[in-house]
């Protein structure tokens, strides 16, 4: 029987509705053992973020040799990387193991409060996008990273070459803000058409390039990733639960 494994390397958020606790739901419904590294502890809930405190390099770095000594990991996927140490730290990690990474450029949380610092977004324009078999911006970090403000397809398309000219192999603008239209550009163009739904939206991005990196690990195509992650997060949407006073988190595991 083949056992499928994938590693996130992440923030936490003590709300449960994004980040590592995302990923690893994310990676279980979809048949893979998530492995994780945290790189920020967030005081996180529905609302917003109150507080972060940034894990150690040592310690990321600690975690993810934890990982990578005992486990069969290709595909990796990174969330939260919040300050240049960090970025540079996971940057030669995953040069070191060889790691296939799928990086969410995240920024701010859903829920409101920013995740990324600003001088860290040059660091990860310059180090971790050459390492990205995918990166996965939404509209706001696809504008950050490119320059341009994407508000349509057609300004979507004109970000993802200026972020795959910064060396990313394939970029995906994600369409939750766009009409719920996603689009793929690794050298041509793929436009995965959608339809916004009703549900709580806290965590999409997290679940997104988790399925992304789980269907990968399992050995689907990149297309194929991207087509089921979208149909993956639609579900995860519609199935959210009603808990909290502010943004509802999405729902990966499946049951109501």
């Amino acid at each position: 029987m083949s056992h499928f494994t994938a590693l996130t390397i992440a923030g936490s958020d003590s709300g449960g509705g994004a980040g590592i606790g995302a990923d690893l739901k994310t990676f279980q419904a979809l048949g893979v053992h998530g492995t994780c590294a945290i790189t920020a502890i967030t005081s996180q809930n529905t609302l917003g973020v109150q507080a972060v405190f940034d894990v150690p390099p040592y310690v990321i770095e600690s975690q993810i040799d934890s990982v990578m000594a005992d486990f069969e990991v290709t595909y990796a996927k990174t969330g939260m990387l919040s300050r240049v140490e960090t970025v540079k730290c996971v940057a030669r990690k995953a040069r070191e193991y060889g790691l296939k990474l799928v990086v969410d450029p995240v920024m701010a949380a859903e829920a409101g409060g920013r995740l990324l610092n600003p001088d860290a977004v040059e660091a990860l324009k310059e180090l971790m996008l050459p390492m990205a078999e995918v990166v996965t911006p939404n509209v706001f970090e696809a504008s950050t990273l490119s320059g341009i403000l994407v508000n349509d397809v057609e300004s979507a398309k004109e970000a993802c070459k200026a972020i795959h000219a910064l060396g990313a192999r394939r970029v995906v603008v994600t369409g939750g803000h766009m009409g719920g239209i996603d689009v793929l550009y690794d050298g041509s163009f793929k436009v995965f058409r959608g339809e916004l739904v009703k549900g709580g939206t806290h965590g999409t991005g997290c679940t997104y390039s988790a399925a992304i990196t789980a269907y990968l690990a399992r050995g689907e195509s990149v297309e194929n990733a991207c087509s089921k992650a979208k149909e993956f997060v639609r579900n995860a949407v519609t199935r959210s639960m009603d808990v909290g006073h502010g943004v509802r988190p999405v729902n990966p595991g499946g049951i109501r």
